[in-house]
């Protein structure tokens, strides 16, 4: 995946910082409370809401089943409407083939629609290695390219930035990025969103060449989808005369008629709008209309794998619409950045390790980030069931050992030996009630250390409760 994250801590060191910055927790808690609000009303006026999600589910599992076969499919249709299609296994065959394709048509920058997969992949960074400078067009994507930030949401990428910071940067960075912001600009979001239009219009006249990913791929046209709210999307997929997609292989789907299923999934999911501003459709090229040349990049980088994955496959389902992460108890404390990816929350918890692998020490945290509370699954628009994948992530991680596993797995063969030996397990219970009293609040152990320092460990009872039961239930009550 992107080397953009690459040097970030593992998700318990970053949250020792992020949960401390007060500014973070408030700008966050107003951002999702807000959004979640809104979609449980949207959601509300669907009576079919559940047969639809259950649609939406179907549909990806059935195309998950045979992807190999859609693919192909996509593949013909898109070669047959004029378009190019390329095949990358990882990032670094991705960022190549864009790279080559930008350098044979002699340009030095591209615009972009707001792209998931190149983020994942370190697009922009890889670009400008070779000399080309990809300049964001999505709003809250602007404001963290002009920043130098990292994107913390997979819809909102700025949702840890206030108004005023937003003018605070516009003001600072747009000049050296092209067309200064405006004398006096305030944070009015009205005006905010006038000096980002007019700072974008220059360079969406002046690209030749776009890059873009897509929400949705139709296998039985080649027809890549789109669907945004500012319509700075339909104008990188429109003015440039070359444009280059890349998109993950899941995120095919069979027929237009399986689209309208998650055209009305999304959008309520993610920004609680009936449908979005914005829907543009494109199939390969069409003369006098549009980019006269396409190129399409399907992105592998470890999908495969996770497709192999009995349990953990269903986090291909994912149709990026952010909904687990405005509902997430530990998102909201932590911020996205503390995740290390640019899949941030519930599913960037399942997401990224299995396209990353639990090797390092970040990915191998990322299971752990979680409470289990469900919330998650509770309002996934594909039912992706994200806490039955966090505990088998974890199983993974636990096998693979560790300081912090090796303990524990001393303690459960510890605990069995005790368990499978009633003498043993007695006395000892006995031995405790006694020493109650010198028992501490907290362990100064490790391992569970930090665990008991935000709990209290229970109360021993007095006695045993089998030592109770029998001076208190005689063989003859049958109790």
């Amino acid at each position: 995946m992107s080397g953009t994250y690459l040097g970030m801590p593992a998700f318990p060191t970053a949250v020792r910082a992020s949960t401390k910055d007060t500014q973070l927790r408030a700008n966050l808690t107003h951002a999702t409370h807000t959004i979640r609000d809104k979609r449980a009303k949207a959601v509300a006026e669907l009576d079919d809401w559940a047969q639809l999600r259950e649609a939406g589910k179907d549909i990806k599992d059935q195309t998950l089943h045979h992807l190999d076969r859609y693919l192909l499919q996509l593949e013909t249709q898109v070669t047959a409407a004029g378009g190019v299609v390329h095949w990358a296994t990882d990032a670094a065959e991705a960022n190549r083939i864009v790279a080559d394709l930008v350098k044979a048509k002699g340009e030095t920058e591209v615009v972009k629609v707001k792209s998931m997969a190149t983020q994942e992949i370190g697009l922009n960074e890889a670009l400008a290695a070779e000399g080309i400078t990809a300049y964001e067009t999505d709003l809250a994507e602007l404001i963290v390219q002009l920043g130098d930030d990292l994107p913390s949401h997979i819809l909102v990428p700025a949702i840890h930035k206030n108004r005023s910071e937003i003018r605070d940067i516009f003001i600072e960075a747009m000049g050296r990025w092209g067309r200064p912001a405006p004398d006096g600009l305030s944070d009015n979001p009205a005006d905010l969103a006038e000096a980002a239009r007019l700072h974008l219009r220059e360079k969406f006249l002046r690209a030749k060449v776009a890059v873009s990913g897509a929400n949705f791929m139709v296998a039985e046209t080649g027809t890549l989808v789109v669907v945004e709210s500012e319509g700075n999307g339909r104008m990188c997929l429109t003015l440039p005369e070359t444009l280059i997609s890349v998109v993950g292989i899941e995120k095919v789907i069979p027929t237009w008629q399986d689209l309208g299923v998650f055209l009305q999934l999304l959008p309520r999911s993610s920004t609680a709008e009936r449908m979005n501003p914005y829907t543009s459709t494109w199939t390969g090229t069409t003369g006098g209309d549009g980019p006269a040349e396409f190129h399409l990049v399907l992105l592998d980088n470890g999908r495969t794998a996770t497709l192999a994955d009995e349990v953990g496959r269903q986090a291909l389902r994912c149709i990026r619409c952010s909904a687990c992460l405005n509902v997430c108890p530990v998102y909201e404390r932590a911020g996205g950045h503390a995740y290390g990816s640019p899949y941030p929350g519930p599913i960037g918890a399942i997401l990224t390790p299995q396209l990353r692998g639990i090797q390092s020490e970040v990915d191998a945290s990322l299971p752990y980030a979680s409470s289990l509370c469900g919330a998650c699954y509770e309002v996934c628009p594909v039912a992706i069931d994200i806490p039955e994948v966090l505990v088998h992530l974890r199983e993974q991680v636990a096998d693979q050992g560790g300081k912090g596993h090796r303990l524990e797995a001393a303690a459960i063969r510890a605990a069995g030996w005790i368990l499978g030996h009633p003498a043993v397990l007695a006395a000892g219970e006995r031995a405790a009630s006694k020493t109650r009293k010198l028992h501490p609040q907290k362990s100064p152990g490790p391992g569970i250390g930090p665990w008991t320092e935000t709990r209290d460990l229970p109360e021993m009872p007095a006695e045993p409760f089998r030592d109770w039961w029998k001076k208190n239930r005689s063989p003859k009550e049958g109790r």
